[in-house]
């Protein structure tokens, strides 16, 4: 049972990916022939569409099964598959490791993927390459299996990539459009420069452990936590050098301040796509990541206040840029980079329980948010600029129904998801009692007053007001048909009470909660943010409600009551609004930085390296040489015998010369 969770969705990306190929050798081939076709779809299409919707949603029927068995009936399960490498005294097995910690995930990641899965049924109905899209849907799930199931650190780090890799397909799938593919080669590179650190802090975890195997590293890290690194002269915890190298690759993979270029670029590829990466999958890996290693990161208090702050900052940061974008889906791009950063300094002040709940219930809501603003995009005939939507709710009111609901998870209204994984955070981070914690505790209350203003913001200029859209897309704006609304639906129960029904295992009750975890994570003694959070003053647990209404108060000020109130604002404000417009600069400055000199480099390497001193002096130098003499020598020969005559009168000439001069 356990394997087939993992391999089913591999099984089925391969045999899509065969379907593929055999589609495209027949087109090939035979340009004019044609598969028997039923509305616009081919055999191979429904039978690519089948395969890997049932082996996804089998995997997410067993996770269930795992899940009582592994979390609820606290029975582990560590499956050995075989010995993957074996150099010397280094070993590395492939092994798959399922405690609390991979079943909380693999509920979220086969559920929210199944979800996908059917939806792209009819979203991408009118895609003339739906088998290869199907096969990247599924390789990717499996490639995220691989990571949450990972029993050692190269094990991660091969499904770490392989999210990475898929991530880049998906995101380049329309490769004929010119900003599809700039955007899935930036997500590709970004994420390189985080995954570089990664793998040193792999490399550095090995040096002082002497193993990748995660049992034998969280055994001894109270015992490593001692050790030190020479550099510069200076004495250094080597275990905080090893765990901010890790939290390098988390900050790339889950878009965190300065590596989080990537994530709105990466909207470029269909809707599902966003769904995918966004709730479940690649930007979640970074949290899980952490987590995973908290026996190290609890013994590394300077990276557990780097990770504080950067997701701190990061909350704030990309609420403020997603409450002036104008791109529906961008705005929900912006929205979970703000909401990764609750569940990094979640992480950061030792609730990793909560950062892992908020990574839970924020995988159903925002799956919702995406695939509802998909069902709006298609409704309204491919427009994602929410300056010209508005009018629409009464036309599509089961989208409308379902969006509101997601909206209302995400701002936090009691007894939704959001509001018991947000609230509990937030709390943690006032409860840490530290100077870290204290500012992301007031990062996360601003934060949150944003995230409903941007997010009411959504519904009013997507749904309510006068129609801003021409007569030809209001004509033809209707509901999504079953296959996608179905899935909807089934996320919006998530969304109501994944919350409610979890919140005592992930902290609501806190010796239940250590039943749960069963040791999956590890929190020290020192470390009690989340149990203090249930003794906070109450005007800490009520700030983020008050927040959360006056961010509603706001925005249906500014676009229900004054709806000519922004245009004012961003008027009086220019020099602010085009600063957050423009997303802080930080595509310019990384362009001045990096791009440009590389670019520059790279064409001075190009003309002057190559083209001037390798071709220059080697080939076309040579070549040139030769050339240039076969042409002197070639002039001699001009066929006038007068010529040949004089040549050969100097001829004789020079030789009597050199005679006599001889015999002289």
């Amino acid at each position: 049972m356990y394997a087939l969770i993992v391999f089913l969705p591999l099984i089925a990306a391969i045999i899509a990916g065969l379907i593929t190929l055999v589609g495209a050798m027949k087109t090939a081939n035979a340009p004019a022939a044609h598969d028997d076709h039923h509305h616009g779809v081919s055999t191979s299409d429904r039978l690519s569409q089948l395969i890997t919707v049932a082996g996804v949603v089998t995997a997410a029927a067993l996770s269930v099964a795992a899940f009582i068995d592994v979390a609820l009936n606290g029975n582990p399960v560590t499956l050995d598959l075989f010995t993957w490498i074996s150099s010397g005294d280094f070993t590395a097995n492939w092994s798959l490791r399922f405690d609390t910690l991979t079943c909380v995930m693999l509920i979220v990641v086969t559920g929210v993927s199944s979800m996908v899965h059917i939806y792209s049924i009819g979203y991408m109905s009118h895609d003339p390459d739906k088998p290869r899209f199907m096969a990247y849907l599924s390789l990717f799930t499996f490639a995220m299996l691989m990571l949450i199931t990972a029993d050692n650190l190269i094990q991660l780090f091969f499904g770490w990539e392989g999210v990475g890799l898929a991530s880049y397909l998906l995101i380049g799938f329309w490769y004929s459009k010119p900003s599809a593919s700039s955007a899935a080669i930036k997500a590709f590179l970004v994420n390189r420069v985080g995954d570089f650190g990664f793998a040193l802090g792999i490399f550095a975890v090995y040096v002082l452990f002497g193993t990748v195997q995660f049992d034998t590293i969280f055994a001894n890290a109270e015992e490593v936590s001692g050790a030190t690194l020479v550099f510069l002269g200076h004495d250094f915890s080597a275990l905080n050098i090893a765990t901010f190298l890790l939290f390098v690759g988390a900050m790339g993979k889950s878009a965190q301040l300065g590596l989080h270029t990537w994530l709105p670029d990466a909207m470029e590829g269909p809707t599902p796509v966003s769904a995918l990466i966004h709730a479940a999958t690649m930007v979640t890996a970074g949290v899980f990541m952490v987590a995973r290693l908290s026996p190290i990161f609890e013994y590394a208090e300077t990276t557990l206040a780097i990770v504080t702050v950067v997701g701190a900052t990061t909350a704030f940061f990309a609420a403020t840029i997603g409450c002036v974008q104008n791109d529906i889906k961008r705005v929900i791009a912006y929205s979970t980079c703000s909401q990764l950063g609750y569940m990094f300094f979640a992480c950061g002040v030792s609730a990793y329980s909560a950062g892992v709940f908020h990574l839970m219930t924020h995988g159903f809501f925002k799956a919702l948010l995406f695939l509802s603003a998909g069902s709006v995009i298609h409704a309204m005939s491919d427009e994602q600029d929410m300056r010209k939507m508005g009018g629409i709710w009464k036309m599509v009111p089961l989208t409308f129904g379902v969006m509101l609901i997601g909206t209302l998870a995400i701002t936090g209204v009691p007894g939704l998801a959001g509001y018991y994984s947000k609230d509990m955070i937030i709390e943690s981070a006032f409860a840490a009692h530290t100077g870290v914690g204290t500012y992301a505790f007031w990062m996360g209350i601003i934060a949150a007053f944003m995230t409903s203003f941007y997010s009411w913001r959504l519904i009013f200029m997507t749904f309510f007001g006068a129609p801003r859209a021409d007569e030809r897309t209001m004509a033809h704006v209707h509901e999504s048909p079953a296959v996608m609304t179905v899935p909807l639906l089934i996320l919006a129960v998530g969304a109501v009470f994944a919350g409610w029904f979890a919140v005592n295992w992930f902290g609501g009750n806190y010796e239940e909660m250590l039943s749960f975890w069963n040791g999956a994570i590890f929190v020290s003694e020192n470390h009690q943010a989340l149990e203090n959070s249930h003794h906070v003053p109450e005007w800490v647990k009520m700030a983020p409600f008050v927040a959360m209404m006056l961010g509603l108060a706001l925005a249906v000020l500014m676009y229900r009551l004054v709806p000519s109130l922004p245009r004012t604002l961003a008027n009086t404000f220019n020099g602010v609004y085009r600063f957050l417009l423009n997303k802080w600069y930080f595509d310019e400055l990384y362009n001045a930085i990096f791009v440009k000199p590389a670019f520059a480099l790279g064409r001075g390497f190009w003309k002057a390296g190559d083209g001037a001193l390798i071709d220059g002096v080697g080939p076309d130098g040579v070549a040139a040489a030769c050339r240039n003499i076969a042409r002197r020598f070639s002039a001699l020969q001009s066929g006038f015998v007068y010529h040949y005559a004089f040549a050969m009168l100097i001829g004789i000439a020079t030789l009597v010369s050199y005679t006599i001069w001889k015999m002289g």
